[in-house]
């Protein structure tokens, strides 16, 4: 939100351009005298890391404030699952077998953007990780319905550039994987997790440990492919186990169609939160 009052104090961008127009001496070339939020070499130090924390936490924060969205509906899922069209170009079988989940993805997307357009775009915007896949998808059901949606990127050896359906005003670019993930679950309304692989893995249980803990407050947590989802982990072996409690296997729920996890959101009627994992004290 732009800032309305009048400050007496001379503003950061004018110093800044005036610094960079001063006469070219060995003093004003050094690099010692560079205005410290101007010095990139000096941001990128090893002693600045606490600083850089902060600026990713807190740009994104304040350009959503900025924007009016209040909440958000989450979709994760797997890069390398291919639009249904491309199917014959995926690298096996099974992603071409997973293919129909891009239009899953791109049909919720759609429908929930439908929904967030009656408050006005502020209320339940489609965020994915920006890139190609499901990610894709997802923006791009946004898209399709005429709404903004968000996209939190990540810099990557293999992707070069976030998907062409991220609102361009909201698609962010991150160096910590750990602030990214903050901002995925910050706004989150629902939670929902596509077929994927290690990344897809580790946001669905950093998300579930969260709301097992009591860290984060209950919302829909749907996977969506539930013949997927049991093949590649066995829930209830964790829970025969003691590692996790029979309870623990209440917080998600399996869905295969966008349809479902539209009326699932839209009928929720809210748990109580949970404030301890049993037999943990402290």
């Amino acid at each position: 939100m732009t800032e309305d009052r009048h400050s007496r104090f001379r503003d950061a961008h004018s110093d800044r351009s005036r610094a960079e127009h001063v006469p070219a001496t060995p003093q004003t070339q050094a690099s010692a005298y560079r205005l410290a939020f101007a010095d990139e070499e000096f941001l990128c130090r090893e002693e600045l890391r606490p600083v850089r924390l902060q600026l990713e936490l807190l740009k994104p924060e304040v350009l959503l404030n900025e924007h009016g969205i209040n909440s958000t509906i989450v979709m994760f899922g797997g890069a390398r699952i291919p639009d249904p069209k491309h199917k014959d170009q995926a690298r096996t079988q099974t992603l071409a077998d997973l293919s129909h989940f891009y239009d899953e993805a791109r049909e919720f997307a759609r429908l929930m953007t439908e929904k967030s357009k009656q408050s006005g775009g502020r209320e339940n915007v489609v965020v994915t990780g920006g890139g190609p896949g499901v990610m894709e998808a997802g923006n791009r059901g946004a898209h399709d319905a005429g709404g903004r949606s968000i996209g939190l990127s990540i810099v990557l050896p293999h992707e070069q550039a976030p998907n062409g359906y991220v609102t361009p005003d909201l698609s962010f670019n991150f160096h910590y994987f750990a602030i990214r993930k903050m901002h995925f679950l910050m706004r989150a309304r629902a939670i929902t997790v596509f077929p994927g692989g290690f990344g897809t893995l580790d946001e669905l249980f950093e998300s579930l440990t969260l709301i097992q803990t009591g860290r984060m407050e209950r919302v829909p947590f749907l996977l969506f492919g539930k013949a997927f989802w049991e093949k590649i982990i066995n829930w209830d072996a964790l829970a025969d186990a003691g590692t996790i409690s029979d309870q623990d296997l209440d917080l998600f729920r399996f869905v295969d169609t966008a349809k479902e996890a539209v009326d699932i959101i839209d009928n929720w009627d809210p748990a109580p939160p949970r404030d301890s994992i049993p037999g943990r004290e402290g």
